[in-house]
């Protein structure tokens, strides 16, 4: 059985069972917060249950490393969304120990993607055309460091309100332990 053919049989299962009545919500977050956290499979269920997170409280917002990369990319503009369309007023930036973009082999992820059939003229295409691919799949060396640039990134945006409260936080991926690393109610 395929992956996709063994979610669709579970799904089937899930709602004839009627077990999504459970994580019925309004789609406005309860606790009127978006969390920019990795993407790392370890924190799927921990990072909401270390934050007591329930289904509808918080937009969550996944991205490799908890960053943002680009002022006007994605994740920006779903902060953007979350505290103007969804009454966010906190954003939390929640980065965590051991995380893979922290020293990543950036020439490692090239020659993969060669491996697989990328060309190499398609990546020195991308290069002579100003996208520095190894520098774009970059990780950072220190996650706090990171944690602060993606902070900062948000609060002097010139989209977000200045009442919007930004922190930055770093937790332990095996115990959810938090940590501060900014805390947005001292800032404002």
């Amino acid at each position: 059985m395929s992956r996709l053919e063994e979610i669709l049989e579970y799904n089937e299962k899930f709602v004839s069972e009627n077990e999504y009545e459970q994580y019925v919500t309004s789609k406005n977050p309860k606790k009127k917060m978006a969390i920019l956290s990795c993407m790392d499979a370890r924190l799927t269920e921990l990072l909401p249950k270390a934050m007591n997170i329930k289904n509808g409280d918080a937009k969550i917002i996944k991205d490799a490393g908890a960053t943002v990369m680009h002022p006007f990319g994605g994740v920006t503009r779903s902060i953007i969304v979350a505290i103007y369309e969804f009454g966010a007023e906190d954003v939390f930036v929640v980065g965590h120990h051991g995380c893979g973009m922290s020293n990543l082999d950036t020439k490692s992820i090239v020659n993969k993607m060669i491996e697989r059939g990328i060309d190499k003229e398609t990546i020195s295409m991308l290069n002579n055309a100003g996208i520095d691919v190894e520098g774009w799949l970059h990780g950072f060396e220190s996650v706090e460091d990171s944690i602060r640039e993606s902070v900062r990134a948000i609060k002097n945006h010139p989209l977000i309100p200045k009442d919007i409260r930004v922190h930055g936080l770093i937790m332990d991926s095996e115990t959810g332990k938090i940590d501060i690393v900014i805390n947005g109610d001292e800032v404002h």
